[in-house]
């Protein structure tokens, strides 16, 4: 493979190359809400000695840092009311217009990893890892990988994080809003795992059956740790 080629064969230019070529330490692990990715990237931070990099995180900083003009669904959810982001509106509207899914904000990732010593090398994670941006900077599919968690196991891993309805008490109708919250990360979850198929891009699916172990395992083995 060549220096103009990414991953897959396809084009890209030298602007893109040169971030790609400098980011060939990080291990990037993207995927649904509630999969799993900040625990199996901290456990397997701590075993490999590696930086972790938690997208979650830098949120608030990164929507501090980010001009009206280059984060327009930014500026939009934040004119909203609690019940206008979570009530009124259909999932597949918070979907499509959710800053985070629409890869508002990923240019700051890039430019915090840019920042960071190549040793060691770095782990980062969060649902902000869109398969169409990440594809670029990879100096092979293996670099990365996506958890793609059952309707089931979301669930189950966010009742037990006791937060499933911090969001939704917040507003006038928490019933239909934590309905609405669990449709739009089931569809988030299902565009990812269309994405990564045809991206030919590594995924994990993440059921109820799956240890801890085993999903740090297989991780592992992706990354080729």
């Amino acid at each position: 493979m060549n220096d103009a080629t990414r991953p897959g064969g396809h084009e890209e230019t030298a602007d893109a190359a040169a971030p790609r070529a400098r980011l060939r330490h990080v291990r990037w692990l993207g995927g649904g809400s509630g999969a799993g990715k900040s625990t199996i990237a901290r456990r397997l931070a701590a075993r490999h000695g590696l930086r972790l990099y938690a997208t979650d995180d830098v949120m608030p900083d990164h929507a501090r840092r980010t001009a009206p003009g280059d984060g327009p669904s930014l500026s939009a959810f934040k004119a909203m009311d609690m019940d206008e982001r979570w009530v009124d509106r259909s999932p597949e509207t918070m979907l499509e217009t959710f800053h985070w899914f629409r890869g508002e904000g990923f240019p700051l990732i890039v430019e915090d990893l840019l920042r960071l010593p190549p040793e060691p090398g770095v782990i980062v994670e969060g649902f902000r890892l869109l398969p169409h941006l990440v594809r670029p900077l990879l100096t092979a599919p293996g670099q990365a990988v996506w958890l793609l968690p059952t309707p089931g196991f979301r669930r189950a891993a966010i009742d037990a994080r006791g937060s499933t309805w911090d969001i939704a008490r917040r507003t006038r109708d928490p019933e239909r809003a934590l309905r609405n919250l669990l449709e739009r990360d089931r569809l988030f979850t299902e565009r990812l795992r269309e994405r990564t198929r045809d991206l030919r891009l590594p995924a994990i699916e993440v059921d109820t059956t799956m240890t801890e172990d085993d999903l740090a395992g297989r991780v592992a083995a992706a990354f080729g740790l």
